[in-house]
């Protein structure tokens, strides 16, 4: 799926990714592929939905290649 990081606490390490179909889904830090556990705010990414305690999360998110974020 392709989205928008929506929002990232950095010192809790939990952020929220809106897809294109407006859904928001929650994530942790140690979901992003890099390993860098930050992430901006209004980076567009790529990522997998994962159906864990009871509602979707996203995975395996990964920076949309060659698209900078919000406030770059």
């Amino acid at each position: 799926m392709n989205g928008t990081v929506t929002a990232f606490d950095d010192p809790r390490g939990l952020g929220t990714i809106t897809a294109g179909d407006g859904r928001v889904y929650p994530f942790h830090c140690t979901q992003i592929a890099d390993g860098t556990r930050t992430i901006e705010v209004g980076q567009a990414v790529r990522f997998e939905v994962l159906p864990k305690l009871g509602r979707y999360e996203a995975t395996a998110i990964e920076k949309a290649a060659g698209e900078a974020g919000a406030g770059a």
